[in-house]
């Protein structure tokens, strides 16, 4: 064999090695994009998963979407408090409170007769404060629709009674049955005179939503540890392992005198 066809059969070898080479390349570039879009494509549906399942867990409505609209009567910094008993009278109990918790429930039905006997007494006004606690840690939007119809029964002059019903009609902490605006009007039949077309409109537009929400940020930032937060002179009373109903009449009566 020549020289000549030695080195020419050479060189076509080489470049046939060239080709190969880059072909390879070409292929491994391809597979690594083909993974890449496959990664993109997983990732970008996990990400629509993601949202909508945290869409799925939360109320439609924007809750802090528009101006808050204090309930009739309302007093406090903010308009926050709905207050209960004769302005004169001489102690104040603050109760940050959340329709679907239980301790509340249980605040109620324990302290409620000897509440209500200072209070019509005149020796005792009682400034309520609703908040979505559970809402937050269990799902769902039961406190804030229960804290909107409350204040709705404020705005017709019902709140103290209809607050008693709630309490009395409260689900299970973890049955979201609060976000039924029907029932909500249901539970108003139970109260004389409360379930009238102002009253149900107010709690389908949802009037107080976002005072509701403005006195649940004033509670998250007033550092409480919990509901029910009852504060008698400043001081957290159901904090206190020694309180009863008696004693609790003992302090606001002592006040009385002073």
């Amino acid at each position: 064999m020549s020289e000549k066809n030695r080195e020419g059969k050479s060189t076509a070898r080489e470049r046939l090695a060239v080709e190969r080479q880059k072909q390879k390349g070409a292929e491994k570039r391809r597979r690594a994009l083909i993974v890449g879009a496959s990664v993109v494509c997983v990732l970008a549906l996990a990400t629509v998963v993601g949202v909508l399942a945290a869409g799925a867990g939360k109320d439609k409505k924007n809750t802090a979407a528009g101006p808050a609209v204090a309930p009739s009567g309302a007093t406090g910094k903010d308009g926050l408090a709905i207050p209960v008993g004769k302005d004169g009278a001489k102690s104040t109990l603050t109760v940050w409170e959340d329709f679907r918790c239980p301790a509340c429930e249980s605040f109620e039905t324990v302290y409620r007769p000897t509440i209500r006997q200072l209070v019509d007494a005149g020796q005792l006004k009682v400034e309520y404060h609703l908040v979505t606690l559970i809402d937050g840690n269990m799902g769902g939007s039961g406190s804030r629709h229960a804290a909107n119809a409350a204040a709705c029964a404020q705005d017709a002059g019902k709140f103290a009674a209809y607050h008693d019903v709630l309490y009395a009609n409260q689900p299970k902490e973890t049955d979201d049955t609060f976000a039924d605006n029907g029932k909500l009007i249901e539970l108003a039949g139970k109260v004389d005179g409360l379930d009238t077309p102002g009253f149900r409109a107010c709690v389908n537009d949802g009037r107080h939503d976002s005072w509701v929400a403005k006195s649940n940020a004033a509670f998250r930032s007033g550092s409480f540890s919990g509901t029910p937060t009852v504060l008698l002179g400043g001081k957290n009373i159901y904090a206190d392992q020694s309180m009863t109903p008696a004693k609790l009449k003992q302090l606001v009566q002592a006040e009385n005198k002073g």
